[in-house]
């Protein structure tokens, strides 16, 4: 973890952030979904996802923005229209569905997949995860 806490707060607000989304996500996934307890997991996971693509326009490589900062604007536009879709789902018009594939979406893209990323070699998680 020497690498992480030696990066910039920025990077490891970035980073905890996008852990604590991982975990968060994960129960998200396979807890029931239905309730209060849904509808607060999913708040604090959607926080989460906002704060981690936020902070990632502070995190740059070779001191510009890279295409993964695409990515983080597409997350900044899915999440309110994601959240859009189950709020008029509760109100009849049947959009439980594309609510959750959106929320899957974002999880396997936003951090299965750009979390992939940060395993390689130079990066900061990589030397967390692998030394060196």
């Amino acid at each position: 973890m020497q690498p992480l806490l030696s990066a910039s707060p920025l990077v490891q607000i970035h980073a905890f952030g996008a852990m604590a989304a991982l975990l968060l996500g994960a129960w998200q996934l396979a807890a029931p979904k239905y309730g209060l307890s849904h509808r607060a997991r999913g708040w604090a996971w959607v926080g989460l996802m906002a704060l981690v693509a936020l902070s990632s326009f502070g995190v740059r490589t070779h001191g510009g923005f890279s295409w993964i900062h695409i990515l983080s604007v597409l997350v900044l536009a899915q999440l309110p229209i994601a959240v859009l879709h189950i709020r008029r789902a509760r109100v009849g018009q049947g959009r439980a569905r594309t609510h959750a594939r959106a929320m899957v979406g974002l999880f396997v893209f936003a951090l299965i997949v750009t979390g992939a990323f940060t395993l390689l070699p130079g990066r900061i998680m990589h030397q967390v995860v692998f030394g060196g």
